[in-house]
Order: structure tokens, then sequence, then C-alpha cells
């Protein structure tokens, strides 16, 4: 037995502040005992290998004991005026990796947070005080997100970005530090999930119900070393409520100023048997679309709000193109007996692309979760969770497909402005003869873990295997059929000919409905990964257990475009082939890390009251790109109790996407343009510029450095506060310069590593001979060429980012209640 220390005189209001470091659970019990007065018994072999978490605040000393015991499958039982730790029969013996003070995200050492790193927690109670609704909410909730990522507010037409045009099916990501949702790693219960989007574009959190979010964990630092790929401005780790015990059953309404709604409603069930526990859940979620109408800001004439007018020349009615002349047709007319004596030359009729328009999705959502833990016997345990979601979307869009017509002389409703009597152009809305252009569709994301948990003496073994599969299935109706549009603007007949020339529909509906075209396309994606690790202690010091972590890991990847069916460009629908993608993506990866406590507990020194250390490294092996190596230091010193000074060191990549990979014909092109040229005589000069994907591409690579600072005085109980500097250096990062195609000869020496200055003739006719050159401008291969200019995407930039993340808050507890005020920035 150990642990003993004097009997306080009164056990019945023993609160205690207690400021006990994460460290061996025997030395943090032993603490305790000492701040508390009161006597903690327990077997040395209980306890031989476990460690204890950060304990900070004012506790009794039956809650005190209670929080280090969290997770590790014992508990404390008053005996008179002792605790004596007994194995809880409740709770396997084994304990429980599922549970977060046992395995931290940022580290797969038990019972340790990552050394040097913060990590971010957003518990259950925090989660419910919250008022969040969905898991992508909490979770971008945080400053260090930054919201331009994909999202359902940003998923067609709302941003440039190349990961959120690719968000096919208005999914919802996190994106650390804006370096993108692809450099950001999500996990669920510490596995990664399939990917969201076309070609698994970014982790789509909007799958995951947040009735059974246990807590969400976030690392805002680069963590290859333990994870892999995606993680260099950090992780995010969604914890599920795997040992929820009792009914839980929740309904929730909200509004946005009555304009859209939401709806929610969820049941949990958890039951304990001796053996094991299990969990199941329902979620149903809906949110009916925000309307752009129900907010003024959502407009292309910003001038009421001190802005700049950016209405278009789209409109209904619209206006007649005619001898590089523009001619605005009149309101309150429908086209019909409409004569170029009613037209002024010089107008427009501007329209504003948000007419009509949602600024967010209708969504639905049904998802199912369930968990079971059974002890197998001995040290034995069998584990499994899986979840399944189904999510439907709806929205109303700005116009994609605006495009001056052609309407020519045979047309029943044809005016000829200037009397050439030739075809004229009409830029015109359809909005109000079709209604605004939709997207709607489906998603649905299910897959599971199962594994077996053992222990060999103080070390933990865990194999298990994850399997997840997302599919997804978009329409965008109300197109334009361009074909179908050409014969209905030829027609002579008025009774079925397309009239452009009215205010508003002036056409026959059925001749509307003839038009109308659509596009439907679908993809999926399938990730299974295995995995074997093990974690505990190597050698006993003075200040504690060395401790370390060491596995393997085996994931492939698929991800399969489906193809679409297209209906805007031919009088009958055809099917567009699948773009071709790498067929599997395989990969093979070991890890090992170490944690050195060297001061801590008994082996204390003035101005050392703890100081651990530790070093990761993780070695992956990719199909398609081959070998990288990641390694990563920490260092967490604290000089005195409540004041911790810490560091992380670490390198960190992202491997290139399936999209990025793409070699097929249809995402190649090569063509000649002339562009502006100031060292041209005559201002400009012709091009030939390469598009595509770089067939040479490299995985993106990151250096961190993190230094930050920790306060927990112990004059104020509750108050902590934080401060963190970091430093990402993000080199190869995956571009094109293709949208800059005008500025490549103005700022020659900005793109001169994409130039190809004064190619040699030889160069211009390979070039001109290739199958997917085409030629726009009809430039003749023997003109005159000043550069080959490589667009395509490539390792093409380097992103330089540092700043300060600041956290501070309180937590008072009291006996009935607590009060919490945070603040993060």
């Amino acid at each position: 037995m150990l642990l003993a220390s004097p009997i306080a005189a009164a056990q019945s209001d023993d609160r205690q502040d207690y400021d006990v470091s994460a460290q061996d659970l025997s030395a943090a019990l032993r603490q305790v005992a000492a701040v508390s007065g009161r006597q903690v018994i327990v077997a040395s072999d209980l306890v031989t290998g476990l460690r204890a978490p950060e304990l900070k605040g004012r506790f009794s000393s039956e809650e005190a004991v209670a929080q280090l015991l969290r997770g590790s499958g014992l508990r404390g039982v008053p005996v008179g005026n002792a605790l004596v730790v007994q194995r809880d029969p409740v709770v396997e013996p084994a304990g429980d990796p599922q549970d977060g003070d046992i395995l931290v995200t940022g580290t797969r050492i038990r019972g340790q947070g990552p050394v040097g790193s913060a990590v971010i927690t957003i518990d259950r109670k925090a989660i419910d005080a919250s008022g969040f609704a969905t898991t992508q909410q909490i979770a971008q909730s945080i400053p260090q997100n930054f919201g331009g990522g994909p999202n359902d507010a940003t998923s067609i037409g709302g941003t440039l970005s190349q990961s959120a045009a690719r968000n096919t099916a208005s999914g919802s990501s996190v994106n650390l530090r804006g370096l993108g949702a692809s450099s950001t790693l999500v996990l669920i219960n510490g596995d990664r999930p399939p990917l969201g989007g076309f070609a698994g574009a970014f982790s789509d959190l909007s799958m995951i119900p947040a009735s059974a979010v246990e807590r969400v964990e976030i690392v805002a630092d680069g963590a290859s070393a333990i994870y892999g790929s995606d993680a260099v401005a950090g992780v995010v780790n969604i914890v599920p409520r795997l040992n929820f015990r009792g009914a839980e059953t929740m309904f929730r309404l909200g509004t946005a100023d009555g304009d859209s709604q939401e709806y929610q409603a969820s049941q949990l069930v958890g039951a304990r048997w001796s053996s094991g526990h299990g969990v199941i859940a329902y979620e149903y979620y809906e949110r009916t679309r925000l309307a752009a109408a129900s907010r003024g800001f959502a407009t292309d004439d910003l001038r009421p709000f001190g802005g700049v007018d950016h209405r278009g020349g789209y409109a209904s009615p619209g206006t007649i193109i005619a001898g590089g002349r523009s001619f605005a047709i009149p309101t309150g007319q429908n086209g019909q007996g409409l004569t170029a004596a009613s037209l002024v030359p010089g107008t427009v009729n501007l329209g504003n692309s948000w007419t009509g328009a949602d600024i967010l999705p209708e969504q639905r959502r049904h998802s199912i979760f369930a968990a079971l833990s059974q002890n197998l016997g001995g040290s034995l345990r069998f584990y499994a969770h899986g979840l399944v979601s189904v999510r439907s979307f709806d929205q109303a869009l700005r116009p994609t497909a605006d495009a001056r017509r052609t309407v020519p002389v045979t047309n029943a409703f044809y005016v000829d402005p200037i009397g050439t009597h030739q075809p004229v152009r009409v830029q015109y809305s359809f909005v109000r003869d079709l209604g605004n252009e939709r997207s709607r569709g489906i998603a649905s994301a299910y897959g599971g873990t199962a594994g077996i948990e053992a222990k060999a003496g103080s070390w933990d073994i865990d194999a298990h295997g994850t399997w997840g599969r997302q599919y997804e299935r978009a329409s965008l109706i109300n197109r334009i059929n361009t074909a179908r549009l050409a014969v209905a603007l030829a027609d002579t007949n008025p009774a079925t000919a397309y009239n452009l020339f009215g205010d508003g529909p002036s056409t026959n509906p059925a001749t509307i409905g003839s038009v109308r075209g659509s596009t439907t396309s679908s993809n999926s994606g399938i990730v299974w990964s295995a995995t074997l690790r093990a974690d505990g202690p190597l050698i006993a010091l003075p200040a504690g257990a060395m401790r370390l972590a060491v596995g393997g890991e085996y994931r492939e990847e698929r991800y399969v475009d489906r193809g679409t069916t297209s209906d805007t460009t031919s009088l009958m629908p055809r099917f567009v082939a699948p773009i071709a993608l790498l067929e599997a993506r395989r990969v093979k990866a070991a890890y090992a890390e170490l944690l050195v406590p060297l001061f801590g507990g008994p082996a204390t020194l003035p101005g050392f009251h703890r100081l651990d250390v530790s070093a990761a490294v993780r070695t992956e092996q990719y199909s398609d790109f081959g070998k990288t190596t990641n390694p990563k230091l920490g260092i967490a010193w604290e000089p005195v109790a409540g004041m911790t000074l810490r560091s992380s060191y670490g390198k960190s990549f992202r491997a290139p996407s399936f999209d990025d990979l793409r070699q097929d014909p249809g995402s190649q092109l090569i063509f000649a343009y002339t562009i502006p040229d100031p060292a041209s005589s005559s201002g400009a000069s012709n091009v030939i510029v390469l598009r595509g994907n770089d067939p040479k591409l490299r995985p993106e690579r990151a250096t961190t450095w993190t230094l930050g600072a920790d306060f927990a005085p112990r004059g104020v109980p509750g108050l902590h506060a934080g401060i963190t500097w970091f430093n990402i250096d993000y080199r190869d990062r995956i571009d094109t310069p293709a949208a800059q195609l005008f500025n490549f000869l103005v700022n020659r020496g900005t793109y001169a590593a994409v130039i190809e200055a004064n190619p040699s003739a030889a160069r211009i006719a390979a070039l001109y001979a290739d199958p997917i050159f085409i030629n726009p401008l009809g430039i003749a291969q023997t003109d005159r060429f000043a550069a080959v200019v490589d667009a395509r995407l490539q390792n093409l930039s380097v992103v330089h980012q540092s700043g300060l993340d600041l956290d501070i808050g309180y937590v008072r507890g009291r006996s009935v209640g607590s009060v919490r005020a945070e603040r993060r920035f």
C-alpha cells in the first residue's frame, strides 16, 4: 500500500484549490492527499503505469480523486475518514482508450496532452451552453478557423477558393489558420473519415450529428509527425459520446429573425452491464433556406452601404447589342410590336444577380450513431462504433451561365435597332422565365471502426480497422439548354418562338419549358485503414516514467467520379464520361513518440517544478509519389506551480489531392493568345499558354514553430490564461498562376519561373501539333511568340504566416452549478 497522509479533523467541507499537473497517477494522488489532508489508500499494482490528467480548480477531496481517476477503471470509495481506490466494477479494468482523458489529440501517449502544443477543448457542457446546432458550427467557432473555406455559404459562387469550388454537395469544413481546408486534418475519435467534395476535397463536418459529440479537441499546430498528411495547420478531433449512460431526449428550435428556421431533435440511449456498455443515438436536423431578399446586404448594388454598384448588364427586360452599341429594352411591354424608335442608344438595363437567390441552402439530415464496448475476459476488450448520415440540400443560386444570346432575323419578335437587318445579340436574364438556377441533391456517409484493445503489463496495445464511404449526387436545374434555345430563337411562329424583347416572361410557357436544361453528377470516396499501436512506460525516472508510443498504419483511399448527365448543350440529354482519377492511393506508415519527464512530482528543484520533453517521428510511403518523414519536438517547462512555458518545432506535409494528380486530356489545354507586353512596340505579344496539372507535383511541406505560456494562478482559482506565438513556413504550395494571364509579361520578374522566353520555332511547331492545342484568336504558327507560359497547377508558392493566439478563461465551481467566462483571440 502507499499514499498515506494525516487524517483531517473534519471531512464534511474539505474543498481546496488544486493545481496538479498531468503526471503519474500515483504521484498525483499523493499530491491530492497532501493538499486535502485526507488519507488516500491504493494498492501499488492498481496505478502502475497509469497517468493522471491535469487537475486545476477548487474541489472536495472526493471530487479531486474522481477527476484523477476518470477513464482509469478505478474509483475512490470512502472508508471511514479515508478514501480507498478500488477497481470500478462498472468500468472495464483495462480502461477505455475511447476516453479523451486517456488519449488526448496531438499525442499517441495516453494520459498526457501534447508537450509544447496547446489543446483547445470544447466539451459537452460548452457545446450545450453555446447554442450551436451542428458540428461544423462548434468547430468553426474558434478564432483560429477561417470562414472562407468550403461550407454551405460558399459552395457555389461564394468564393474563388479551389476547394470551395469542389464543394459539390453543400458540405462544411474547418479551415485552421486560413491555409485551406485540405491543410487541416479532421479525425473522428482519432481516425480519418472519408472526405467530401469532388475527389475528396475536404472533410465534411456536416455529416456528424452534434448531439452525439462528447467534445471537440483542436490542436492548431503542425502534427504530421503524429498523424501524417494534411495536419499542417492543425488537427480537429471529433470525440463521440462513447460512454454515455442513461437516456437523453432533445428538441431544439432556432430562428434567424424569422427568416430561416432550424429544427433539431435527437434521442440518445446508453447502457452499461457488468462487462461492457453500448450507446445508440439518432438525430434529425433541418434548416430552412435563408433568402437573399431577407438581408439587405445581399445585393450587387452596395451604394446604400457606402459601396459601389456591381450590377451587371443581364436583366429582364434585357439589352440589345448591335453595331457595337447597346439599347436598353423598355419596361412595361411584351416585345410584340417593339420598334427601333422605342430604343435609346447607349443605355443598358442593369440586373441584380442576387434576385431570388438564397444565402444559405435548405438542409435536412438524418443520422444514426452506435457504439459498443465489450470486455472479452482477462485484459482483452472489443470495441466498435459506426455512423450513418444522409443529408439533402436545395439552394436557389445566382446565375452561373449568363451570356449574350444571338437572335437571328427569322425570330418572330426580331427588332433591328440600327437598320442593318443582321442578327442582334441580347443580354437577357432568364430568372423570371425559368426561375433561379437551383442546386439540389443528396450526400450520404457511412462507416465504422472495430478493434481489440489489450493490456500487456503496463502497456496498452490496440489493433483496429476503419472503413468509410461518402457518396454525393448533385443536380443543377433551371439551366439554359443552348441548343434548344437556338432553335426557339430562330422560330418564325410567334406562338412558339422565344421572345427576348419583352419585360419579363413574354414567351409561350411551353417554349420556356422546352429550353429548360439541367446537369446531374455524382462522385464517391472510400477510405479504409488498419492500425496497430502500443504505448506504455519504458523506464522509471525520478520525475515519472519515460513513456513510448509506437505504431504502424496502412490506409487505402479511392475517389471516383461517376460521370455527368448533361442537358445543356445538345437537343437531347447526353452522358459525359467520368473524369479519370488516380485509381487508388495506398499509404504505409510507422511512427514513434517518446515522452521524457525530467522534473516533476518528487523530483523538483527551484525553478523546475516540472519539465517534460517529447520527440516524435513518422515516416510514410505513398504509392503515388514516394516517401516522406516528418519529426516533431516539444518542451513544457513549469518553473513554478501555475505557470508553464512551452514550445514546439515540427515538419508537416500535405499530399497532392486526387484532382491535383489528374492527367486526362480533359484536364489539359494548350492555347495561343495575345496578352499585354510593355516590352513590345505594339504593347502586346503572342504567347502559348499551358494549362492542366504538372505531372511532377510534389507534396506541400511546412515547418512550424510555436512558443507559448500558460498561467493558472493559485491565488485566483479557476482563472487561466494562455498565449501562443506561431510561425508557419509553408513551401511548395500547389497552385496555378492562370488567373494572372494578362500580367505574365507585365510583371516578368514575378513570373519568371513560369516563363520560357523566346521559344524556338521547333518548340512552337511541337505545341501547335499537340492534340490538345486550340487557337481561339487564329494566330499563325509563323508569327513571333514572346514566350511559352506554364500556367499549370504546380508547386508554385510559399506562404509565411505568424501570429498570436490568446486564450483567457475563468471557471468557478459551486456546490450547485458553476460560473464560466472565456474569451479566445
